[in-house]
């Protein structure tokens, strides 16, 4: 079984940075733990490491789906060991980046055992919401699943076929089956940038978002819409800063407004990402704006990795 370092925080504290200078010093390989980066062309919005980058210090699980296409916690844990396996199989270290925290908790703590995806299936369940509407599909579940129905709202297409999914292929409620005991989840040594100041991050969110606008954010939202065969509620177009611009560029609301909304989600999302990080016993946290974080960072590393090696030693 793998064994991961991981470096995660919210949305605008330097994740990538700080892995690329522990990657400058120790023998490490990127693990993409971010829901957006697997999605292609979508990649000012995201802050996708650019191509030079990933040259230099290789990288995994970026690109790796179209966004038409869902990517669920459980395709990641898969990916996530796979690329483990792959990158200790040469003498390296994996090194999880990124901030999608239902995704390291998955990892960590395991899922239910479900069943694997049925494209067959799927596609029987899309074209019958396209006959009658996903609200009427939520309304079926609702009488197979009233759990699940419970806490998946009605527009919530993907969990909705999932979940009916599920029960086609299994006869049980979704429900149901992830009350069972997960598989075993594997080790995974945390650093978590948490950052005190919530108003220098929230200062750093706009700067953030501005500076992908000037770099072509808006016309990357544009060219997605103008293939025609995505929607604003796939989990693609749900991300931070997409919403927002596909909204803005059907005509719901200007351009000031769509500014302010996708700043506004992108704070919301750190805070809630703060919140769950203060409460992770098993994470050292660290203060982005540290004067030391890249030796105290470094330190962390090369305990998890190397305590024979460094005993009595400093950073």
């Amino acid at each position: 079984m793998p064994r991961f370092l991981c470096l995660t925080g919210p949305t605008a504290t330097g994740k990538t940075e700080l892995a690329l200078l522990l990657a400058e010093a120790l023998p490490l390989e990127i693990v993409s733990m971010d829901s957006a980066l697997v999605y292609r062309g979508m990649d000012i919005g995201t802050a996708k490491p650019s191509l030079r980058i990933r040259e230099h210090v290789a990288h995994h699980l970026i690109d790796i789906r179209d966004p038409a296409d869902a990517y669920s916690a459980g395709q990641f844990v898969a990916d996530a060991k796979a690329a483990a396996l792959t990158i200790e199989a040469r003498g390296r270290i994996p090194l999880l980046v990124g901030g999608t925290l239902l995704y390291l908790s998955a990892l960590r703590r395991g899922l239910a055992k479900l069943p694997r995806a049925d494209a067959q299936l799927r596609r029987r369940i899309d074209a019958l919401a396209a006959e009658h509407g996903w609200p009427a599909m939520h309304a079926r579940l609702a009488r197979l699943d009233p759990a699940a129905a419970a806490r998946i709202a009605p527009t919530d297409r993907q969990r909705i076929q999932r979940a009916l999914e599920v029960y086609e292929l299994t006869g049980e409620a979704i429900s149901t089956q992830q009350r069972k005991p997960p598989d075993g989840g594997v080790s995974v040594t945390t650093l978590a940038l948490v950052e005190d100041d919530r108003a220098a991050l929230g200062r750093r969110i706009e700067l953030r978002f501005d500076a992908m606008v000037e770099a072509g954010f808006v016309d990357e939202v544009s060219t997605l819409m103008a293939r025609g065969d995505l929607d604003p509620e796939l989990p693609a177009m749900r991300a931070v800063g997409y919403r927002q611009l596909w909204a803005h560029l059907s005509g719901d609301y200007d351009w000031p407004e769509a500014r302010r909304r996708a700043i506004t989600a992108t704070r919301q999302l750190a805070k809630r990402q703060m919140t769950w990080l203060r409460s992770e016993r098993e994470a050292r946290l660290l203060r982005p704006s540290d004067s030391k974080r890249a030796e105290a960072a470094l330190g962390w590393a090369r305990r998890a990795v190397e305590p024979a090696e460094i005993a009595g030693s400093s950073p």
